[in-house]
């Protein structure tokens, strides 16, 4: 340690019970106060905080007390003792005692930080990245990192009980481009060539399935060029599992055990499986969204039906044109929102896409819209009766040529009531299996079907016609889980029969050159005996974050990235000297 004052105890876990104990102690000062001749100070450690208390009477160490200042770091020998009663803190563990100090050693002086070290402190975050050191010893942020260490252990604990083995994959890989945008790092040794970070083990963990380990997990450092935001960095933490020999029911029942382990172990909340699943279609149909916060009701209703035919044009060319028209009943919304707070919702649902929003305000006296006029009174009483409409509600709708842009815009304006208008539990915790999403999607830009997940998914067994006849109608054996709104992982079973994914890459426009090119080693391993497997990933940076409910996912990452990418406290990235470049055969042009 670097003194002659050997720590034997934490100092928040001191009690009473340790009265009269001689007690060597080290840490942080958090604070240091002179009272009366008397000199305080709260001593800090991961632990927590304990008040030592330093008299004249040990004149050598309370010389020293006089001279230290927060942060410094000290190491302390003395007696516990109970508080006078008048001095008990009931807020914090070591409130009912404190250490007479009989020695004192001061073993690193500190300049005065740029921010207080305490909770709430009212600092930009840039300073607390630049000075992360230093905001990592605030206690909340001790707090998050012990919790994320938890539940590492807790399902490492779970995954090893059942029969999981864990293995690295390389970081230096193979640039497959069908997905987000590697990280690249040039090849000194292979001038002109380049590794890839990876994106997530995905390739690798199927050949491990190949190989006859039957069960992989890896807490797996991934790397993606993106956009950032709240919940996302460019290099992220991911719990992979892959299984063999199994089916979509199989991977399921495996990972609520998961869950209901590391959360009941971790928090002590009582979780209760099976979780509620639904399909892919009835999310989007009644939530405007592949991963839905059901804490909270407001399903989206769709009356396309009903007014098809209607002299309201924006309704009735909606769907004609193959789109539809949703709706939604906020309950006594009349009476929450007036005219001008209805008009911003409006112009709310334009920044999430529609192009407009009808409404209907159910009063006592009178229907109040402007598009009643357009529709005659049974007409009237279907729409409100399909929403359950009742006085005092206001029900709104969103229509448009295109369906998913329909359900999601009004999606996205349940969640903003939700939040606006205070529905949402946040105390709750609402885990969902969202199933049987669509294989492909078809992308305007490439002209061409891609994959919605990876090349590798597996079809439902009953779509596998559709490949040739109508691909955008067939489903996948995919799976998310939901938690409170936010996907925490999603995972799928693969193709393991060589002519089925032949098939796959014909319908995604991959010539044998490329799908040899991009996945040739994955293809060439399958050629041996592929065990049916499959698997999920999970965002573990995120999962923290919703567990803790932190509102950024870099409160829970010692090290963060900013939202461009960059480190404040290491000032990455930066310019590399010239030398580094030409052994890299690299020369770099702004």
């Amino acid at each position: 340690m670097g003194g002659k004052i050997k720590r034997n105890f934490f100092c928040g876990n001191l009690r009473v019970e340790h009265e009269g104990k001689e007690v060597c102690l080290a840490g942080w000062v958090q604070t240091r106060r002179d009272l009366g001749g008397l000199i305080f100070v709260d001593l800090r450690d991961r632990s927590g905080v304990v008040q030592v208390v330093f008299n004249p009477e040990k004149k050598e160490a309370f010389e020293k007390a006089d001279k230290i200042r927060s942060e410094y770091v000290i190491a302390v020998k003395g007696k516990v003792f109970k508080r006078p009663e008048e001095n008990v803190n009931p807020k914090i563990p070591t409130g009912y005692i404190e250490v007479i100090g009989e020695e004192l050693e001061i073993l690193s002086v500190a300049k005065t930080p740029p921010f207080a070290i305490e909770d709430n402190v009212k600092v930009d975050e840039s300073i607390r990245l630049k000075y992360r050191y230093l905001d990592l010893r605030r206690p909340k942020m001790q707090h998050n990192l012990i919790f994320r260490s938890k539940v590492n252990k807790a399902i490492r604990d779970f995954l090893d009980e059942n029969g999981f083995l864990e293995i690295e994959t390389p970081i230096l890989t193979k640039s497959t481009p069908e997905g987000a945008r590697d990280f690249l790092v040039p090849s000194r040794l292979n001038p002109g060539e380049f590794y890839a970070l990876p994106q997530s083990p995905q390739l690798f963990k199927q050949i491990l399935m190949v190989s006859g380990l039957e069960r992989y997990y890896q807490i797996a450092r991934c790397f993606r060029d993106e956009d950032l935001r709240a919940d996302r960095q460019p290099e992220f933490t991911q719990l992979d599992i892959e299984m063999s020999f199994v089916d979509v029911e199989d991977v399921i029942a495996l990972n609520e055990k998961l869950i209901k382990y590391v959360v009941e172990r971790v928090t002590g909340n009582q979780i209760e499986i099976p979780f509620s699943r639904m399909t892919y279609k009835e999310a989007m149909e009644k939530y405007g969204s592949d991963k839905p916060d059901t804490r909270f009701g407001m399903e989206m209703v769709d009356v396309s039906d009903i007014v098809e035919n209607t002299d309201f044009k924006v309704f009735s060319q909606a769907v004609k044109g193959g789109g539809c028209v949703k709706g939604l009943n906020i309950k006594k919304g009349g009476e929450i929102f007036s005219r001008r707070q209805i008009d911003e919702l409006v112009e709310k649902s334009k920044e999430f896409g529609a192009k407009g929003l009808a409404w209907i305000n159910i009063t006592s006296e009178e229907i109040k819209s402007p598009i009643a006029k357009f529709f005659d009174e049974e007409t009237l009483k279907q729409i409100i009766d399909k929403l359950q409409g009742e006085i005092g509600d206001l029900l709104i709708f969103v229509a448009d040529t295109d369906a998913e842009l329909a359900m999601t815009s009004l999606g996205s304006l349940r969640i903003y009531l939700g939040k606006t208008l205070n529905l949402i539990d946040k105390d709750k915790l609402n885990f969902l299996w969202i199933t049987e999403f669509p294989l492909l999607e078809y992308s305007q830009e490439e002209k061409r079907f891609v994959a919605r997940h990876h090349p590798f998914t597996s079809p439902m067994d009953e779509d596998i016609p559709l490949l040739e006849t109508d691909p955008a109608k067939v489903r996948s054996k995919a799976y998310d889980i939901i938690l409170n709104g936010t996907e925490l992982g999603g995972g799928s079973i693969r193709i393991h029969d060589a002519a089925l994914q032949k098939k796959m890459f014909e319908v995604l426009g991959f010539s044998e050159e490329r799908a040899e090119r991009n996945f040739g080693f994955l293809l060439k391993a399958f050629e041996y005996g592929t065990p049916p497997h499959g698997g999920i990933a999970y965002g573990l940076d995120r999962m923290i974050m919703l567990l803790l409910g932190l509102e950024s996912i870099r409160d829970c990452i010692a090290f963060p990235k900013t939202q461009n990418a960059s480190c404040l406290m290491t000032e990455a990235p930066n310019e590399v000297d010239i030398k580094q470049l030409k052994e890299l055969h690299i020369q770099v042009k702004i």
